[in-house]
């Protein structure tokens, strides 16, 4: 398959860029040969045996419910597309929309919750939709729809990213239109709305302005970079935060968070280190978040959570915390801390029945080993697929 000149380009870009930081230049490109296309992920397939079950469904431990979570499913999706794992890719697809959509995707958002009910049933718990995770479904569908071939991917990719526009955003006077977190319950009062940060990744964003062909999109785009940017006045990002009409950002005093960064906001950082060499933001959010890869530099490990107004903590972060940390690290140039996280990954590597950690971490160790990347239209560039 011949690869474009800008394609090229990005790939020998990234590829450089790991090498310089860290000393990766064993690594394969994501150009290799066929040989190196044909190697197994290990860590995906060890994802398989402890967190996904025979039916599609990935089942999180922690939960009171033993439940499955629409983030769950929806990052399923997305390494078994990166593994070309179509098998897996169809039953994870089959489960989501069979239990958490009622049986069709075109007709409704996947719910966000499903679980052992108090009763003792197993069902939906929670009606809700996560507009994150379905923003990764209908990447990964649309994504799949386009590597694999297969047009009702496509479609339901298509009719799923016209209902995330209907049913969870919200036209916010001196925002535009932004992605709310869901369709119901992130309006604290009539002139204000509670927003998260981490369910805008900008390559995502950028992907649907790319191929969805509604203007609505380059709205969304433009919010979700005031929204991560303008949140994080001090260089840490929150893990909820408020807009208020004709105040701005404010501390979310409601949530439990009260102001800080911590399981949600680990995702921000992951999000911006993964952006294309080219993207038009990558510099703006290497600049606004160089507080937290100091914060990571001096104490030698990123924080579980941290005040967003002052940069201060209580403890280190658990170890999928310093495998989302290494992209920004590398995209950073940051050698210091990003050996410094890795070194702490082998002493104390991610537990294996840490589902969050081990998402964190598939998502880190597949960009750094050069398994994908996101050009600079938001597309995947898997590395089997520059081998067919």
């Amino acid at each position: 398959m011949r690869l474009s000149t800008s394609r090229r380009r990005s790939l020998r870009h990234l590829a450089g860029m790991v090498a310089m930081a860290g000393g990766m230049s064993s690594m394969p490109s994501l150009a290799a040969s066929g040989a190196s296309c044909t190697r197994r992920w290990t860590a995906w397939e060890n994802f398989k045996k402890n967190f996904l079950g025979p039916d599609g469904r990935v089942v999180d431990a922690s939960l009171e419910s033993k439940g499955t979570t629409s983030e769950g499913q929806s990052y399923a999706l997305f390494f078994a597309l990166l593994a070309n794992d179509r098998q897996t890719f169809d039953r994870v697809l089959a489960w989501t929309e069979n239990n958490l959509a009622d049986g069709d995707l075109t007709a409704r958002l996947p719910a966000w919750l499903w679980g052992r009910n108090k009763d003792g049933s197993w069902g939906v718990i929670d009606r809700n939709a996560a507009s994150d995770s379905d923003l990764w479904i209908a990447y990964a569908l649309g994504e799949a729809g386009r590597l694999w071939n297969n047009r009702r991917y496509v479609a339901l990719s298509s009719l799923l990213a016209s209902r995330i526009l209907r049913e969870e955003t919200s036209d916010i006077p001196g925002l535009g239109l932004t992605l709310l977190p869901g369709p119901l319950g992130f309006l604290p009062t009539s002139t204000s709305w509670r927003l998260n940060p981490s369910y805008m990744p900008l390559q995502i964003m950028q992907w649907f302005v790319q191929v969805g062909h509604d203007p609505r999109w380059n709205k969304l785009l433009a919010s979700s970079r005031r929204v991560i940017l303008e949140s994080a006045a001090k260089g840490f990002s929150p893990d909820w935060i408020i807009y208020e009409k004709d105040k701005g950002f404010r501390i979310d005093e409601i949530g439990d968070e009260k102001g800080e960064g911590a399981y949600n906001a680990i995702r921000v950082y992951l999000w911006a280190g993964m952006l294309h060499p080219e993207c038009d933001d990558r510099a703006a959010l290497l600049a606004r978040f160089a507080p937290m890869a100091n914060l990571v530099e001096q104490q030698g490990y990123p924080p579980e959570s941290v005040d967003i107004r002052n940069g201060t903590f209580k403890r280190a972060g658990p170890p999928g915390f310093s495998a989302a940390m290494l992209p920004f690290l590398v995209a950073a140039g940051r050698t210091q801390a990003l050996a410094q996280q890795k070194q702490r990954l082998a002493v104390t590597p991610i537990a294996d029945d840490a589902y969050y950690g081990q998402v964190l971490g598939l998502f880190a160790a597949g960009w750094m080993e050069q398994r994908y990347a996101f050009a600079r239209n938001g597309r995947l560039l898997p590395q089997w697929e520059t081998c067919r």
